[in-house]
């Protein structure tokens, strides 16, 4: 029974602090016991050297939360040192000051969220954790979605040109069989030709209609109920983190 349940208790979070200042590093760590039904590894690097160090050697990192002013660089350089390494770990940075042009230039560089270090409580620092996490992975999704979608798209795309070969092929040799069914439905024929005759209209009209109706097919609900069952298989949002540490290979 207890090994059930440990087995579906969302595994903990782990959190990469990048920051000179050890006492800041402590009280997050007390922030960070657990909230919500989460729990928290919390690692702490001083310096950004061995935070990239730590990264490179730790996928399992879910999310960095960096001071903006380290000791020798920037929180900004070291953004842009992970953006170089293929790290895709979601970045929150943290700031003793109210720094608007340093919060803007963050965000462009895809940091996710600015703290400013006297506003955080016991349970800001988490909640933010976890709405970041969960707004990564719904952009995840949506991205995966969306190639879904394109794949969908160009598969039916391929398949209406060829339908549309396939149709053209047909029609010549149609057209040809129809003029001369015309041909034989004026001439005089006995009984058993003219049964053979009215059955093979049958027939022929069939295979009309089938060509029609592979002619009108609408592909674009092909596209859509592809992506409809895309979504049905995505699981929805507030599970595990969605493994967004790593690098690009």
């Amino acid at each position: 029974m207890n090994g059930a349940a440990d087995q579906s208790k969302p595994r903990s979070i782990t959190v990469l602090i990048v920051d000179h200042d050890l006492a800041f590093a402590r009280t997050a760590q007390e922030h960070l016991r657990e909230f919500q039904g989460r729990t928290f590894q919390v690692l702490w690097k001083e310096t950004v050297e061995s935070a990239l160090v730590e990264v490179q050697q730790n996928p399992g990192i879910d999310i960095i939360m960096t001071e903006s002013a380290l000791p020798g660089t920037t929180g900004l350089e070291f953004c842009l040192q992970l953006h170089q390494l293929g790290v895709r770990v979601p970045i929150v940075f943290l700031s003793s000051t109210r720094n608007i042009k340093v919060a803007v230039e963050a965000m462009k560089l895809g940091v996710e969220d600015f703290l400013v270090k006297e506003d955080l409580t016991e349970f800001l620092l988490a909640r933010t954790i976890l709405a970041v996490l969960e707004r990564v992975e719904r952009r995840e999704q949506m991205k995966f979605l969306e190639r879904r979608m394109l794949i969908a798209q160009k598969r039916a795309e391929a398949i209406k040109e060829l339908v549309v070969t396939v149709c053209h092929e047909f029609n010549n040799p149609l057209a040809a069989i129809k003029i001369s069914m015309d041909l034989l439905h004026r001439q005089p024929l006995g009984k058993d030709a003219k049964e053979h005759l009215k059955k093979f209209d049958v027939h022929f009209q069939k295979i009309e209609k089938e060509i029609k109706r592979l002619r009108d097919i609408n592909f674009e609900r092909f596209t859509v109920n592809d992506a409809e069952a895309v979504a049905r298989r995505t699981p929805g949002s507030g599970g595990e983190p969605s493994g967004a540490a790593g690098t690009d290979h």
